[in-house]
């Protein structure tokens, strides 16, 4: 199924993958407001000639990779990637791309669901008092991001979530750059709020629901397609 946004032909074109993870109409709409075209789509050809590929992410995670690998979502992503060509991961879309997760794991003997391994480490639930941690907070940037530019750095993003990557994993032998991870906080439990590592970028959080700061990050990322 194809959804047209705006008609430009100057806007790059975002492919949003519609794998059943709901949440597709408001993030359809927040990328449009930001200036692209939007697609929403399963289509392999559709995903893999967009100029942009968003992955958005409500529900557990064992259902979200249950739901992703029944449209090869994880394949086409895989594919984006191997060449160099941009994602968006948003929430569950973010947490998919961990090597695993613990939320309702269907792998009992391992007490997890295999992610996309794209990087390592497994999200687990938040070490906190209050779940879900549900609300607005601040993310911790690192310096020179292009994810959070434009003085988005002192702003407040929506979340709501049980669940996250607590560690980070991944570092780099200093040939290549390394990863900017921004980290946030909620009742005491520190956790992974953001990433930008190459063409691949993630939020835990909403931007598509953080109002007009959400709204310049998604433009960020449009204009980096």
């Amino acid at each position: 199924m194809t959804n047209t946004g705006s008609s430009s032909a100057a806007a790059p074109v975002v492919a949003l993958l519609d794998y059943g993870s709901g949440n597709v109409r408001s993030a359809q709409r927040a990328v449009e407001r930001a200036g692209a075209t939007v697609n929403v789509t399963r289509d392999p050809y559709e995903v893999l000639d967009a100029d942009g590929l968003l992955v958005p992410g409500v529900g557990a995670f064992s259902a979200c990779m249950k739901q992703l690998k029944e449209v090869n979502g994880d394949r086409m992503i895989g594919q984006r990637l191997a060449g160099g060509r941009p994602v968006l991961g948003i929430c569950v879309g973010m947490q998919i791309l961990f090597d695993a997760g613990v939320e309702f794991a269907d792998h009992a003997d391992h007490g997890s669901t295999p992610g996309m391994g794209e990087w390592p480490g497994t999200v687990t639930k938040l070490d906190a008092r209050i779940l879900p941690h549900m609300g607005w907070n601040t993310v911790q940037v690192e310096q020179g991001s292009a994810m959070f530019a434009g003085g988005l750095e002192q702003e407040h993003f929506y979340f709501v979530h049980s669940y996250a990557a607590r560690d980070w994993e991944l570092f780099t032998d200093g040939r290549t750059e390394a990863p900017k991870v921004h980290w946030a906080e909620h009742d005491g439990c520190r956790f992974v709020a953001a990433v930008e590592n190459g063409p691949l970028w993630a939020t835990q959080f909403h931007p598509e629901k953080s109002g007009d700061a959400g709204l310049g990050l998604l433009r960020n990322w449009v204009s980096t397609l």
